[in-house]
This record gives structure tokens, C-alpha cells and sequence, in this order.
């Protein structure tokens, strides 16, 4: 005796017996661990302060300790760093906005990511005026001491000053965690310390760079966190 069966149909979309697609993390936002990173490195790292001795100031006599080299790798680096910022912003745009569309934060944040783009590319571009123009550059002597002292003193919160848009990216973002709840609470919390600090610092002396310390190592910490997070705004 024979036995036919039938074959089974087409399991429907939702079903427990159909195998569901793994998804996996997000992967854009490393382009801002990336951009961090890279902006320690070119900020901080690669700082062209020479050491002053107790009591003294800068003057044009330090042109020769300032370090040639490191401010020849901070326009590398810092150049880097913008195209990640930029790559950066590019992709929030294409992933994050369609999904909250009624938020103004989450259109402030590329907008803020664009701006401290186009400030950095002036503040590293002096940098690589140092490089060039110091003893051991391809252009050295193009400028006397006056003229190096004067490139100096530009880079003296040069390559910080631009952070400050990415401190607004912070703010921005803490306002999503905390406010309309789609980026997870903590990095929400961790975003309102670069805010705080900062307008700290320009109410109390007007120091006008320290975002430039800050601002960089919140983008790491923060890109980080949606990369291998829970937040609303980068699941599935």
C-alpha cells in the first residue's frame, strides 16, 4: 500500500518554524569611534606646546622646541578625522533621521557634526602651515621667527576651538536619551558632561578650546555605545 503526503506550503513571514534573518549591530556608528580616536590623536597627542619653565611665557625663542614632527602627523591625522566626521554625519542622516523624522535633535546632530568638520579643517590646516614652514619642514625659512611666532600662537587652541560642534552633537543626543527616550539613558547621561563642562569653562574664564580635551574622547565613549548598544535608532 502506497502512501502519499502532501508537501508542506510556504511558511508564512512571522512564523516560529521560519528561520528569521540574524541582524546584526550597527556598524556606522564607527565611523565616530573612528573620528575620536583619530581626534585624540591629532588634538591631544600631537599637542606642539613646548614645556615652559615655571613663571615663564611663550615668546618667539621656543620656536625652536616646537616639535616639527608632531605637528606634521596632527594634519594627517586630523584630516582623517574630518572625513570620518563627515562620514559620520552622512550616515546619521541616512539612518537615523527617516526613523525619527519629528525630531529637531536628531536633525541638530549632523548639522552640529558638519560644522565642527569645517572649523577643524582650518585649526589642522595651521598645523600643517607648522609643519611646513619649521626647521626640518620641506618649506623651511619661508617665514622668519615673527611669522612662525604667529602660526604658533594660532595653534594655541587651533585644533580645539572646532570640537565645539561636536559638543553640541552631545547635547543633542543627550536630549534623544533622555527627553524622547531613543538612545539609550546612560550615553544620554555621559553626553550632558562635555555640555556642562564646557559652557563651565567659557561662563567662569572663557576659555574658548576645552572641547578639544572632551570633546573627542564623549565621540569615542558615545559611538561606542550605539555601535554595541540597545538604542532605539540603530536596532534592526
Amino acid at each position: 500500500m502506497t502512501h502519499s503526503y502532501a508537501s508542506p506550503g510556504p511558511v508564512p513571514p512571522g512564523s516560529p518554524e521560519r528561520p528569521q534573518p540574524a541582524q546584526g549591530r550597527a556598524r556606522w556608528p564607527l565611523a565616530g569611534v573612528a573620528a575620536g580616536v583619530l581626534g585624540i590623536v591629532a588634538t591631544l597627542v600631537t599637542d606642539v606646546h613646548p614645556i615652559l619653565e615655571k613663571g615663564e611665557s611663550y615668546t618667539s625663542g621656543y620656536i625652536p622646541e616646537i616639535p616639527q614632527t608632531m605637528a606634521h602627523i596632527s594634519i594627517i591625522t586630523g584630516f582623517a578625522t574630518i572625513v570620518f566626521l563627515l562620514i559620520l554625519a552622512a550616515a546619521w542622516r541616512r539612518r537615523v533621521e527617516p526613523r525619527v523624522p519629528g525630531s529637531t535633535a536628531a536633525h541638530l546632530v549632523p548639522n552640529a557634526l558638519t560644522a565642527a568638520a569645517g572649523a577643524l579643517t582650518l585649526g589642522y590646516a595651521w598645523k600643517g602651515s607648522l609643519a611646513l614652514y619649521l626647521p626640518g619642514g620641506v618649506e623651511a625659512g619661508g617665514f622668519d621667527d615673527a611669522g612662525l611666532y604667529m602660526m604658533f600662537v594660532l595653534n594655541d587652541f587651533g585644533s580645539f576651538i572646532g570640537w565645539l560642534g561636536v559638543v553640541i552633537a552631545a547635547g543633542a543626543i543627550a536630549w534623544m536619551a533622555l527627553r524622547e527616550r531613543t538612545v539609550s539613558r546612560w550615553i544620554g547621561v555621559i553626553s550632558l558632561l562635555p555640555v556642562a563642562v564646557v559652557t563651565g569653562a567659557v561662563c567662569a574664564t572663557g576659555l574658548p578650546g576645552f572641547q578639544g580635551v572632551i570633546g573627542p574622547l564623549w565621540l569615542t565613549v558615545a559611538s561606542l555605545g550605539l555601535a554595541f548598544g540597545r538604542s532605539t535608532i540603530v536596532r534592526g
